[in-house]
């Protein structure tokens, strides 16, 4: 409980004199060194980006998802097209920059610029992105344009209690586990109890730092593979 106490003595949380709202995330790219993110757009990712999916030959990695396994291409065409119209969710390809081929897609969504809040979600890694620095670089860039470029002050992940590859991916990508949302929403037939994750404005600098050090090339051998784990560095940089 907050130590601040208004004219009442009632506890109430810190001021905030200089806050602002800030913007909505743009529709612009994103470039990094793997990896490139670009606004959905069906025309020009839309095949590919099937393509890319069709790989998960059983359709698992659907599982967890609000839409899909999708019969065939034209069913996710059919998806594909409204979702590239949609400010909220606001849909992103990953696209790898070694064959500038889409491989995934994230999405920006619950966007509330008044109170500086964001969520990322509609996360989507092809098989092709397994054993890559794509994932971890293309979550970077979003981070990136939230603290750095947008000023927001909290970043949300959330997912299916039940998806346990989410929940550790998001305390790999250095979210904090904030608590369990029981019965919060109903998708494709089932209930879904919700696990909340978060990474705030004032952890951010160590977790950016982590992030640079982690995908700086001294950090891999000759053949790809890492020499320090990202969770470890992150651990690392909070103890500092």
């Amino acid at each position: 409980m907050s130590d601040i106490k208004n004219e009442f003595g009632q506890p109430v949380g810190a001021p905030l004199p200089d806050w602002k709202p800030v913007a909505r995330p743009p529709r612009t790219p994103l470039e990094g060194r793997h990896c490139r993110i670009e606004p959905f757009d069906v025309a020009a990712h839309g095949a590919d980006l099937y393509k890319a999916y069709a790989e998960n030959e059983d359709g698992s990695m659907w599982t967890y998802m609000p839409n899909g396994p999708f019969a065939d291409e034209p069913d996710f065409l059919a998806w594909m097209g409204p979702a590239c119209e949609s400010e909220d969710p606001l849909f992103h390809t990953l696209i790898d920059t070694s064959t500038g081929k889409p491989v995934g897609q994230a999405s920006y969504m619950r966007i509330t610029p008044d109170h500086g809040v964001i969520e990322v979600g509609n996360i989507a890694f092809s098989p092709r992105l397994q054993r890559t620095p794509i994932a971890t670089e293309a979550m970077f860039l979003m981070m990136q344009r939230v603290f750095n470029e947008l000023g927001y002050r909290r970043y949300e992940w959330k997912c299916d209690s039940c998806n346990a590859p989410s929940r550790r991916a998001a305390q790999r990508f250095g979210f904090t586990y904030d608590g369990l949302f029981p019965q919060a929403i109903v998708y494709k037939g089932r209930n879904r109890d919700t696990t909340w994750f978060s990474m705030l404005d004032k952890d951010w600098p160590q977790i950016e730092k982590a992030y640079e050090t982690w995908l700086s090339p001294d950090n891999f051998e000759a053949d790809g593979q890492q020499k320090e784990k990202l969770s470890q560095i992150i651990e690392r940089f909070r103890k500092t």
